[in-house]
């Protein structure tokens, strides 16, 4: 069953929105995503976010996190255990990967793991030259400066 939309009559009427495009045919395109490593997203400010991923059993060198422009993806990787015979497993060692599309000029502060949990810290970076400024808008000077049209010569109609 296809559920693909048509954004081209967008097109016309918006300037800049590739991007947001982009992501609305990725997400109609992509997989079932597994729900496992259960995670939470918190925005901690304005433009602060947090990930935090609950990776029990898992140690910092089966976790890989890579940061690409406007991507953040998480591997977990765990070595099979030879240690007994399990009469039970509950706790999940099998292998994940999450991808997080990022906002333009999300960045990457900082991760860690504590107690089981991976916590990755995001910010929002606008550059200076992005922010929103004021236009000074000049009308007395100009009109001031206008003469008045003269007619050089009258003829009759």
């Amino acid at each position: 069953m296809a559920t693909g939309f048509d954004f081209s009559p967008l097109f016309r009427s918006s300037v800049g929105f590739d991007r947001v495009f982009e992501l609305l045919e990725n997400a109609s395109k992509m997989q079932a995503v597994g729900n496992w490593p259960p995670y939470d997203l918190v925005r901690t400010g304005e433009d602060n976010y947090r990930i935090v991923l609950a990776v029990p059993g898992f140690t910092e060198p089966d976790l890989d996190l890579s940061f690409q422009p406007n991507l953040l993806v998480i591997n977990g990787t765990k070595a099979q255990q030879s240690g007994g015979d399990y009469l039970h497993r509950g706790i999940s060692s099998k292998t994940f990967e999450h991808r997080f599309q990022l906002a333009e000029h999300v960045k990457v502060n900082s991760a860690r793991l504590s107690n089981g949990l991976l916590s990755v810290e995001l910010a929002r970076v606008v550059p200076d030259a992005m922010k929103p400024r004021r236009i000074r808008i000049d009308t007395h000077d100009a009109i001031s400066n206008m003469q008045p049209a003269r007619i050089e010569s009258r003829e009759a109609a």
